[in-house]
């Protein structure tokens, strides 16, 4: 009959839709090399030291596993604000951020994270966001931002430029950086942004990618439901 497809023309099709379906997913963020499976046990994702907005003891917890000179990263940081600004004040939702340099893509990005846990030791959380919010603010990304305007931002927000740069060049904040990075390998990380969505029962969401306002509000509201 007219309207059947052979066998080999019906593999080619399918190929195509898979092919357009994995681009769709990976089109809003950027990829890590590496492969791994995801792990069920979540207790590792929000460490002690952590740095968090909102409410500590917030219904949902949202890890976002980030790097700054990824472009996707920088729009999804203004994603991020909204929600905070609509859930964070109601005290519905904690925001976790989480560093994962894409090393092969943005060799300057481990360093800019260093960067923000060294604001952190010299003027804790509130300046690790400061400076955060600053480099997003600013870098042109894909590795795009000039390594002298760290120092910059440090005094920019108010810190001791000199103790900054002490902190900085001892590259003391290192393993800091790799243990987030290695979470998120754990948590089958590849791509960032990619936020874990967690609400107080133990039920998941995952967004990949850079993904608008109202997919993220949907499913935040998916997790309060439950």
């Amino acid at each position: 009959m007219k309207n059947k497809i052979s066998l080999p023309a019906a593999i080619v099709i399918g190929a195509i839709i898979i092919g357009g379906a994995i681009y769709y997913k990976d089109k809003n963020s950027e990829i890590s090399g590496e492969k791994t499976e995801p792990k069920k046990e979540v207790s590792y994702l929000v460490p002690e030291n952590a740095h968090f907005l909102g409410n500590p003891d917030a219904e949902i917890t949202m890890v976002e596993f980030s790097d700054t000179e990824c472009p996707f990263c920088k729009r999804f940081h203004g994603t991020m604000k909204q929600i905070m600004d609509e859930y964070g004040k109601e005290g519905k939702v904690k925001w976790v951020y989480r560093h994962f340099p894409l090393d092969a893509l943005h060799s300057k990005s481990r360093k800019e994270a260093e960067a923000t846990e060294c604001a952190a030791e010299q003027g804790g959380s509130e300046k690790f966001w400061e400076f955060t919010n600053r480099i997003y603010e600013i870098t042109p990304s894909n590795n795009g931002l000039n390594p002298n305007e760290l120092p910059k931002i440090a005094e920019f927000i108010g810190l001791d430029g000199a103790r900054f740069e002490e902190c900085l060049n001892s590259g003391k904040m290192a393993s800091k950086v790799e243990k987030d990075y290695q979470a998120g390998i754990k948590a089958g990380v590849r791509g960032t942004p990619h936020t874990i969505i967690m609400n107080s029962k133990g039920d998941q969401s995952i967004v990949n990618g850079a993904q608008p306002y109202p997919n993220v509000k949907s499913a935040i509201d998916a997790l309060l439901a439950k």
